[in-house]
C-alpha cells in the first residue's frame, strides 16, 4: 500500500511535465495540420516566440523548432523541408 501511495505521489508530479503530440493544431476557425506549409502556420499563428535548429549528426541543418506560448503552454512545431512535421504541446 505504501509503494502505491508513493507511485501515485510520482504520478501526480510527472503528468504535468508531460508533452503531447497532435495531428493538427486549431487557431480560432482555422488548423495547421501535419504537412501543412511552414508558411501556413506563420500566416496563422505569427512568427515564433523561439526557433531551434535541428541539426544531425554531422552538423547539418535538418529542420527548426518553432515554439509558440498559447494560453499557458508550449506549443512546438517541427518543420522539416518547409512543411509541418510534427506537433507537440506541453504545460510549463
Amino acid at each position: 500500500m505504501k509503494f502505491a501511495r508513493s507511485l501515485v505521489a510520482m504520478l501526480a508530479f510527472a503528468i504535468p511535465a508531460l508533452a503531447f503530440a497532435f495531428d493538427s493544431y486549431r487557431f480560432g476557425e482555422k488548423l495547421v495540420t501535419v504537412g501543412d506549409s511552414a508558411a501556413k502556420l506563420s500566416d496563422l499563428a505569427g512568427q515564433p516566440v523561439y526557433k531551434q535548429p535541428i541539426e544531425n549528426d554531422k552538423g547539418a541543418l535538418e529542420g527548426e523548432r518553432w515554439q509558440y506560448r498559447i494560453d499557458g503552454k508550449t506549443v512546438t512545431f517541427t518543420i522539416r523541408d518547409s512543411h509541418v512535421s510534427e506537433i507537440q504541446e506541453s504545460r510549463d
